[in-house]
């Protein structure tokens, strides 16, 4: 391989949520972070903008917009425009300003669950109003996660307005299919929803016979609804740098999403969109041997999984996140709690994303400190612990 992805970094050397969240004894396999060096390009770029020592008011420029044109039709088959591009400094913040621009208070913003956890709170910041449905639990131990079709369409109600949809899934793993995808765009036109389309990890398929479309290239009817929020922060590990993209094809949506960003949204980050460039532009060979690295992680998971009574893991199709379901493995009410406090391991507790009992475990740290932890793991779990 040509990069390093096998040596451990100190990370307590600087302020980070993932390392300084818990005390110092606890290994955090919690929030979607990787322990990786980001790619030596993006390093590079980042180094030779912050020589120049001005960081004045930035902007997107051409070559970004073009960068990621060409990222999308080699990748997905789709092609965007540099129009559509709408730059923000997070998806988080683009889910709240989805909610803003096309929800009227008291409309409501729909989601199925479980679910990455701010999509849960976006209705209450937003002053809409918060409509959830569950996804369908596998059929049998370990299988896949499933679109409920009939449940979300049941759910919804004449005040609906927006719908959250989370694609690759975080936290369960799951690539949705075209039939799937289909349905879904189907439904959000027979009942006249928008729908936000986070699409955050789709450059992170694990399953080689995975492929990621993205919802909005189904059909020029389904563009017209959709706001597909991207952004490099997963896939090369810059998260820090605040930057994300709302590819949104609809002129009026637009409009609509600009005139709500307006005073809240900062201007364009000049490291971020520097990052941003560099990532998209040159670290192709960094991504794909990451995904190497991942899913020799995963298999080292699934097999330490394997020995644990009472735990399901339907095995991720993508990101570098596993969800768990430990309701039967006999640690009470908050598995995570037991877990932090008897292995000094921290995961992310399924409660927070709408489902008590489960844990989502991040396996995007170097092979050597994922088996440290789950190994701590398998003095609480395992059936010879």
């Amino acid at each position: 391989m040509h990069y390093d992805f096998a040596t451990p970094l100190d990370r307590r050397q600087y302020p980070s949520q993932k390392w300084q969240r818990y005390a110092d004894d606890v290994l955090p396999l919690w929030v979607a972070d990787m322990d990786f060096v980001s790619p030596p390009e993006v390093v590079s770029a980042l180094q030779s903008r912050v020589a120049h020592g001005v960081f004045g008011y930035g902007r997107v420029t051409d070559a970004l917009h073009e960068t990621l044109c060409e990222w999308s039709a080699t990748h997905y088959d789709w092609s965007i425009e540099p129009d559509w591009q709408v730059w923000v400094p997070g998806v988080v913040p683009a889910l709240h300003l989805a909610a803003q621009a096309f929800c009227s208070p008291g409309q409501g913003v729909m989601t199925a669950t479980p679910i990455y956890p701010p999509f849960l709170r976006v209705a209450e910041r937003s002053g809409r109003v918060a409509e959830r449905v569950m996804l369908a639990e596998p059929e049998v131990a370990g299988g896949p996660w499933r679109l409920d079709l009939e449940a979300l369409e049941a759910a919804i109600t004449p005040q609906t307005r927006l719908l959250l949809w989370c694609h690759p899934h975080n936290p369960t793993g799951r690539v949705w299919d075209e039939r799937e995808l289909q349905a879904l765009g189907e439904l959000a036109e027979r009942h006249d929803l928008l729908v936000v389309s986070d699409e955050l990890h789709c450059d992170l398929i694990l399953d080689p016979a995975r492929k990621h479309r993205p919802l909005a290239s189904l059909s020029p009817a389904l563009a017209e609804r959709t706001v597909t929020l991207w952004a490099p922060s997963k896939t090369f590990n810059i998260a820090g740098l605040s930057s994300a993209c709302a590819v949104i094809p609809d002129p009026g949506l637009r409009r609509r999403f600009r005139e709500a960003a307006a005073g809240l949204l900062p201007d364009v980050n000049v490291l971020g969109m520097t990052a941003t460039q560099a990532a998209y532009a040159h670290g192709e060979p960094w991504r794909r041997e990451l995904l190497t690295t991942l899913n020799a992680n995963l298999q080292c998971l699934r097999e330490h999984v394997a020995r644990w009574p009472g735990v399901a893991m339907s095995p991720p199709e993508a990101t570098y996140l596993a969800w768990l379901d430990l309701r039967d493995a006999g640690l009470g009410a908050s598995p995570q709690r037991d877990l932090l406090e008897t292995a000094r391991v921290a995961l992310s507790d399924g409660a927070d994303f709408g489902c008590p009992g489960f844990a989502r475990l991040n396996f995007g740290t170097p092979t050597s400190l994922l088996e440290q932890a789950l190994e701590r793991l398998d003095v609480r779990l395992a059936a010879d612990g």
